[in-house]
């Protein structure tokens, strides 16, 4: 059984909250779980500590086991210095501009370096 801690969302409309837990991977995002780790309150200011409370304890255990890790439980858990911080691409290769793209933004640099030297 492959398990994976992640988030599922409680809390009602437009009011999220969500709770950290350890569940099955084949399980849906908000069924069945195995263990509550924790939970994340976005509403609330970024330092309040009842933001984000995690078992750190339980955590290692489960990643010990070999358990997954979401990526925003992986961030949420480096805001508390549980563990590091994930590696994050800022920009997909899929965003990038093409390349007439580039060619217009080239040229638009030329341009402007062209009247930055007349003057």
């Amino acid at each position: 059984m492959a398990v994976k801690i992640r988030l599922t969302r409680c809390g009602s409309k437009k009011k999220p909250f969500y709770r950290i837990v350890a569940a099955d991977a084949r399980s849906p995002r908000d069924g069945k779980f195995i263990e509550r780790l924790g939970f994340y309150d976005p509403r609330l200011s970024m330092d309040n500590p009842q933001r984000v409370v995690l078992n750190a304890e339980r955590l290692n255990y489960w990643i010990g086991v070999g358990a997954e890790v979401s990526e925003r439980v992986q961030k949420l858990a480096a805001q508390l210095k549980v563990m590091p911080e994930p590696k994050i691409n800022a920009r997909p290769k899929k965003s990038a501009p093409k390349k007439k793209a580039q060619e217009r933004a080239a040229a638009a640099a030329a341009e402007a370096e062209a009247t930055k030297s007349a003057e």
